[in-house]
């Protein structure tokens, strides 16, 4: 019976091993995959913003606070910073370049999205908050940029 426990434990660690390192990209794309699909959408070409991205920020995206709906302030200035964040947000993420801090402006960029789409929550904003949050709680993992860098910076320490 031992033989079968202390097996059973070496095969969990064995997993929680390969989890620690898959599980950090994973994250890290499944956050920037929607992110980056959505900026997409807002170029009409390189560094050329879709009239249809300021539309939306003018027209179709309103605020909803505390039962009252708001215009976004500058709407041509925010569908500006959404496009830009919404393309290079998910690039650092995927290379794992300033993990932590992309994450926190996606989580925030998560709430605006709540405030302007309300209904979203469950099928959309709590998963990328989730996602969000569980990567600047455990960071970028070893397969990333910020983990090479840290790596050099350690190295020349010495």
């Amino acid at each position: 019976m031992a033989v079968i426990v202390q097996g059973i434990r070496s095969v969990i660690r064995l997993l929680a091993r390969a989890a620690s390192v898959l599980a950090p990209p994973l994250l890290r794309i499944a956050l920037a995959a929607p992110f980056f699909k959505s900026g997409l959408t807002k170029w009409d070409g390189f560094l050329s913003l879709s009239p249809a991205a300021v539309f939306l920020f003018e027209d179709e995206f309103k605020l909803h606070i505390f039962g009252h709906v708001y215009d976004f302030p500058a709407p041509a200035a925010v569908a500006l910073i959404d496009a830009i964040a919404e393309i290079v947000l998910p690039v650092l993420l995927v290379i794992g370049l300033a993990t932590r801090f992309s994450a926190l402006a996606l989580l925030a960029m998560t709430a605006v999205i709540q405030l302007a789409v309300p209904e979203g929550w469950a099928n959309f904003h709590l998963p990328w908050a989730a996602l969000a949050v569980a990567i600047v709680a455990f960071g970028p993992g070893a397969l990333s940029l910020d983990r090479a860098i840290d790596r050099w910076l350690a190295a020349r320490e010495k």
